[in-house]
């Protein structure tokens, strides 16, 4: 029958475990504790990776959101001005039409500015030129 050999049994002549000598076993540990290292890193930039992409989503989820909701206030707004006009001027369809046109054509701008493709518009305080004192 085979017996368990303890360490003192699988160790050989040299006091290696089965023969190997002591040094290619410290660089087999000190290549695995570098292994060790570089997964662990690897996964730390994995799951930072992951939780940006989460929060891009659902940054990019609000956007759609607010770019849509701009647009389609921009419809409604001119959809319900065209009918108070049809209602209260008598000329119905065409306050409807024309004003739903220019909701719509405020819509997509709305978007346009909030996206940051088009300059808002006017000056503002900070952005107005600085008086010329010396003008009489």
């Amino acid at each position: 029958m085979a017996e368990n050999k303890g360490p003192e049994d699988r160790l050989g002549k040299q006091g290696t475990l089965n023969g190997a000598d002591a040094s290619g076993d410290d660089s087999l540990e000190r290549r695995r504790r570098d292994l060790g290292a570089q997964l662990a890193s690897r996964r730390s930039d994995a799951q930072a990776e992951a939780e940006d992409a989460k929060s891009r989503g659902a940054t990019g989820y609000g956007q759609a959101m607010k770019l849509s909701s701009e647009f389609i206030s921009g419809v409604v707004v001119g959809a319900v001005l065209g009918w108070v006009v049809d209602h209260f001027a008598g000329t119905s369809p065409w306050g409807l039409i024309v004003f739903l046109l220019l909701g719509f054509g405020a819509g997509v701008l709305n978007v346009l500015r909030s996206a940051g493709l088009v300059a808002e518009s006017g000056l503002r305080a900070s952005d107005a030129p600085p008086a010329d004192k010396d003008r009489k």
